[in-house]
């Protein structure tokens, strides 16, 4: 069994160079996988690996960055490493949105309980500010998706809303819901909220009849969605667009395993499909051999 722990935390952090060093060369000894962006203004990551490993990498991750908890941490499990390798990045902002943030407003974070609450008021206006692709797999019931595929231009849909009423946002893990409140703040928006922990947070505490959550939650890994308690879900990736999919999806025409999909299929070129049939069938005949090819990615 692997587990997954998922984190963020907000610090001023300097020498950042030395400790990308420090815990690459960790992850590769404990075989740790998964992914840990630097920034000065902090960290965020989502890595896996076996029960002891993981702990180990979670203590050192805190020795080096000098803290005692994270802002918000999230743990699950899988059968298999959702992960393909470990790596830690140096990025400008842990979430690239033109802003840093310098000190956080923890207050404004509700809990499952609290934030159905919310939600059900309709006068609420409800963002999901994932992805499109994200959207689609599942989110709550009401809610609005800005449409932005890059999160640097999130602040623009922002200055469109209105002051008066009150924002609920929410997104993975509450990371990016972090950044676009004090963006919001620092314009004068004062009645904003977030879910705590994020979707995986809610997830992981509301039982499904209590739940007003609809579909599966994308995650950025093998898993590619879970369901209630954490538990990998029903999607699969398109390897033509890299995009999930969803077994409706497999029943389409233009759907072909390892090929394409209903999102992909008409924009694909045929020399684009023949190359990926290749690699399909190379990947294939590694099936039968018992053996996994490098360019296998399903579990």
């Amino acid at each position: 069994m692997f587990y997954i722990s998922g984190f963020y935390k907000f610090k001023k952090l300097k020498n950042i160079k030395k400790f990308k060093k420090s815990l690459q060369s960790f992850f590769i000894k404990k075989n740790i996988k998964g992914t840990i962006i630097i920034s000065n203004e902090g960290i965020n990551g989502t890595i896996a690996a076996k029960k002891n490993n993981l702990e180990l990498a979670i203590k050192k991750i805190k020795n080096i960055f000098k803290f005692i908890k994270f802002d918000s941490q999230n743990l699950s499990k899988c059968k298999f490493q959702p992960f393909h390798r470990g790596k830690a990045k140096i990025k400008k902002e842990v979430v690239p949105m033109g802003i840093k943030i310098s000190k956080r407003k923890p207050d404004n974070h509700l809990d499952p309980l609290k934030w159905n609450k919310l939600i059900k008021n309709k006068n609420t206006f409800l963002i999901d500010v994932r992805k499109p692709f994200e959207y689609k797999v599942g989110t709550f019931k009401g809610a609005i998706n800005p449409k932005v595929v890059n999160f640097r231009e999130f602040p623009s849909y922002l200055n469109k809303l209105d002051k008066k009423k009150d924002i609920a946002m929410f997104c993975t893990g509450g990371i990016r819901c972090e950044k676009a409140s004090v963006y919001l703040e620092k314009k004068g928006f004062n009645n904003i909220y977030q879910l705590k922990g994020g979707i995986i947070n809610y997830l992981k505490k509301i039982k499904k009849n209590n739940s007003l959550w609809k579909g599966e939650c994308y995650v950025f890994d093998n898993r590619v969605s879970i369901k209630y308690g954490l538990v990998p879900g029903n999607f699969s990736m398109c390897s033509g667009c890299r995009k999930p999919i969803s077994n409706n999806d497999k029943k389409s025409n233009k759907y072909e395993e390892g090929v394409s999909c209903p999102n992909c299929h008409d924009s694909l070129t045929n020399s684009q499909k023949e190359r990926f049939r290749m690699r399909q069938r190379q990947i294939n005949v590694a099936k039968k051999l018992g053996r996994k090819h490098i360019f296998q990615k399903e579990f």
